[in-house]
């Protein structure tokens, strides 16, 4: 059985992401979206809410499990039974930062290779810290997250803008 993860803070998800996980599950027999902590970042949503926010956006396919981890990716991936990471580039400056990822988490786990997606043009300029700004200042989210979490969103960053200016 061919598995691969996709990990990820997702806070969030987008419709950069849903892209992502789409096409990689057309090449793999599972995928598994992971929520991951990042350490660097302060999440909206709990690592709960974003699990259950990626399950809304894909029960069309079969294949996605979604789960969430707060170990290092080579561990879980170990755990796993799961040799590929999937990551999403958008820009020349992703591919960097993900390369060195990529070197560590074989060096961690010599059996966990990385393969990149290219984000399609039209969500090149997407990420989930553009869409809570955006929804922080009350925009219309339609075409920048899947339609079904919208409503989600958008109270969430409402609540963190109370008071305007």
């Amino acid at each position: 059985m061919r598995r691969a993860i996709y990990p990820g803070s997702f806070d969030p998800v987008t419709n950069g992401h849903l892209n992502i996980i789409e096409r990689a599950a057309k090449n793999f027999d599972e995928l598994i979206v992971c929520v991951m902590i990042n350490a660097e970042k302060h999440p909206v949503f709990t690592s709960t809410e974003r699990v259950e926010l990626i399950r809304r956006v894909t029960k069309h396919l079969p294949n996605v499990t979604v789960m969430q981890s707060n170990q290092l990716l080579a561990e879980f991936a170990r755990e796993q039974n799961c040799g590929v990471v999937i990551k999403g580039l958008r820009a020349l400056s992703d591919f960097e930062h993900e390369f060195q990822m990529a070197l560590i988490n074989h060096k961690l786990n010599p059996g966990l290779d990385t393969m990149f997606l290219t984000t399609e043009h039209q969500f090149m300029y997407l990420s989930s810290s553009i869409v809570k700004e955006m929804a922080y200042y009350g925009a219309d989210l339609h075409g920048f997250v899947p339609d079904a979490i919208i409503d989600d969103v958008t109270s969430r960053m409402a609540g963190k803008n109370k008071g305007g200016q």
